[in-house]
């Protein structure tokens, strides 16, 4: 269901979810023109985790996020140009090409980092809730993560120190390998989790913990608003496990649009669905929510097609910018460097 809120409110929504799809897609036909970058992951189908739950966020709170991050970025406001240049490794990147989409962070969007390393973004989480707790702060961080992070001692240890000292963080565990809400831990692809449920790993530290249809935007923002507030009034963490299904695009090495280009008039003419993908597009959450809202006569079938036509030509418009961008200059190699041999 969508949350109760206005047309206003509903049509932004809607755009930050439709920037997020079509960025991705963008990013994988860019890459299949013979435009060179290095490789890189894409959120097709947890847009509505995302894209709810960074909604509700204040402007100090901090983020934490993994490979995936194109998606969380764009939530928070992150300008599609320059992000595409830092992908490309370009000097108008946000971080003048040296992040590239691993570890692309964009700092004045309270963004810490970005980790490609599989659990890196935990702890990096509840250092930041700590600090915010020494600083005498009301700003949480939200920590993202996948499934495969369950399966990392370091999640542990965080998890006990966030427990232990009532830390303001929320863990949003994004699991696109779940299928169906009720899928049992032992049943995810490749899982080496012997748990029933990954919300039952969480239990012994008495941190709540709790699975949502990550397709479902209420019922994200519902559980996240109730993360936030435990968070800033003292009570400590929140483990959410966001399920959504693998996109089947994101199954290759590298992303492929195997599924093609998401049609906006799949959620009233669902006829036009490949009949190859149309268990997938029943479970995308971006298509509900477009039935959503016409359900609810907060949008029109003509508005939609609008609203999407405008998004791709900003994103045209942002990945030609990113392709005729310069690379940095060379001498520019150690700017920015901490520490290096240089004068020795």
């Amino acid at each position: 269901m969508i949350p109760e809120s206005s047309r206003q409110q509903s049509t932004a929504l809607l755009r930050t979810m439709l920037v997020m799809r079509r960025f991705e897609e963008v990013l994988i036909q860019t890459q299949k023109s013979g435009v060179s970058f290095g490789h890189f992951h894409v959120y097709i189908g947890q847009e509505c985790t995302g894209a709810a739950a960074i909604a509700l966020l204040d402007s100090q709170d901090r983020i934490v996020t993994t490979h995936r991050n194109h998606g969380h970025l764009l939530a928070r406001g992150a300008d599609p140009k320059r992000l595409y240049a830092e992908i490309m490794g370009k000097a108008a990147g946000y971080n003048k090409g040296k992040g590239g989409t691993l570890h692309a962070t964009v700092g004045e969007l309270g963004f810490l980092s970005t980790s490609a390393i599989v659990g890196g973004a935990v702890p990096l989480a509840i250092g930041a809730a700590f600090a915010s707790r020494q600083l005498g702060e009301r700003s949480v961080c939200m920590g993202f993560f996948g499934d495969g992070a369950l399966e990392e001692g370091v999640f542990f240890e965080s998890l006990n120190i966030a427990a232990l000292w009532k830390l303001p963080v929320v863990l949003m565990c994004e699991n696109n390998s779940a299928g169906a809400l009720g899928q049992s831990a032992g049943e995810y692809p490749g899982s080496t989790i012997s748990a029933k449920e990954l919300i039952d790993v969480v239990a012994p530290f008495g941190v709540p913990a709790i699975a949502v249809d990550g397709t479902d935007v209420r019922a994200v923002r519902d559980v996240t608003q109730q993360a936030l507030h435990r968070a800033r009034n003292g009570d400590g963490p929140t483990f959410i496990e966001a399920r959504t299904v693998r996109w089947p695009g994101s199954r290759p090495l590298w992303p492929d649009l195997v599924t093609g280009e998401t049609d906006v008039a799949f959620a009233w003419e669902p006829e036009r669905i490949p009949a190859a993908h149309r268990d997938w597009f029943a479970n995308d959450g971006l298509i509900r929510y477009l039935r959503e809202l016409l359900d609810a006569k907060l949008a029109d079938a003509k508005a939609i097609v609008a609203l999407d036509a405008a998004v791709r030509a900003e994103l045209r418009d942002a990945v030609r910018f990113a392709i005729e961008a310069p690379y940095p200059d060379p001498v520019s190699a150690l700017d920015d460097v901490f520490a290096s041999a240089e004068g020795r």
